[in-house]
């Protein structure tokens, strides 16, 4: 089973690279960030043409995730549920269904934007209600994936420079330690199962050539609970779809699990 997370940054720019990658990747489940679109737009038809069920949460121009599977779609569910206030209430930044067993959520997580400001507190909150959900609906027992941007940098190794991006978002010990707390709830980074180097970065910020010159950083994650992570046997972050007309600025990242 292949199981995929990439933030697209528009799939209505995207839709026809989205497509060309489905065909040669064959992912089993992709889950998709930064739609930026609203439902009734979700070209959910095209995906239907290529074999993949699909569902969708958006708000319109900002946020969207999204679930493509060729193995089941079952119970999909936005956000926290209705009875948990979310900080950031009214974007649509996670969605969960049960595909070929597995209980995966895509979530794409908020920026921060900058340290400190109330967006950065609240992406504080965020990771907070997202692990309190986490303990509520299941337990490490359970065959769990949350995937998606995280909009973290887990470990220093995971940026091309600490220098470079000291005193801002993404490489805080707050945020560091809200991805450590679903860590020690029972979840694994899947990803560095495979590959403990670094320099495997998954975004690159658009400007100043940062993809050609190396400047990245590892935040678009796989973390899953022992019975899934004990399935893991390749892992890859695809650069080359980072490449040609029209990129994303970040790549694919993809999990490949025994049956």
């Amino acid at each position: 089973m292949r199981i995929a997370t990439w933030n697209v940054n528009s799939l209505k720019a995207r839709l026809e690279r989205v497509e060309e990658w489905l065909e040669y990747a064959q992912p089993d489940v992709l889950c998709l960030q930064e739609t930026k679109m609203a439902d009734k737009a979700f070209p959910a038809m095209a995906f239907s043409a290529l074999g993949y069920e699909s569902v969708h949460h958006g708000q319109g121009q900002w946020n969207g995730v999204a679930i493509l599977s060729r193995v089941g779609i079952e119970d999909p569910q936005n956000g926290f549920g209705s009875e948990v206030v979310d900080p950031y209430e009214g974007d649509a930044r996670m969605l969960t269904a049960t595909c070929g067993g597995i209980r995966i959520s895509s979530v794409y997580v908020p920026n921060g934007r900058e340290v400190p400001s109330e967006f950065y507190d609240r992406k504080l909150e965020w990771f907070e209600r997202l692990a309190e959900w986490l303990d509520a609906h299941h337990t490490p027992k359970d065959s769990v994936v949350i995937t998606g941007d995280f909009n973290v940098a887990p470990e220093d190794k995971d940026v091309w420079s600490m220098k470079a991006f000291a005193g801002s978002t993404h490489v805080t010990e707050p945020e560091r330690a809200a991805v450590r707390r679903l860590e020690e709830w029972g979840l694994v980074d899947a990803f560095r199962k495979v590959y403990e180097d670094d320099h495997l970065y998954s975004y690159w910020d658009y400007r100043r050539g940062d993809f050609h010159q190396g400047r990245g950083m590892r935040i678009d994650l796989v973390l899953a609970s022992a019975p899934v992570a004990e399935r893991v046997t390749w892992a890859l972050v695809d650069r080359n779809a980072r490449k040609g007309k029209q990129p994303s600025d970040h790549a694919p990242v993809i999990v490949d699990l025994t049956p």
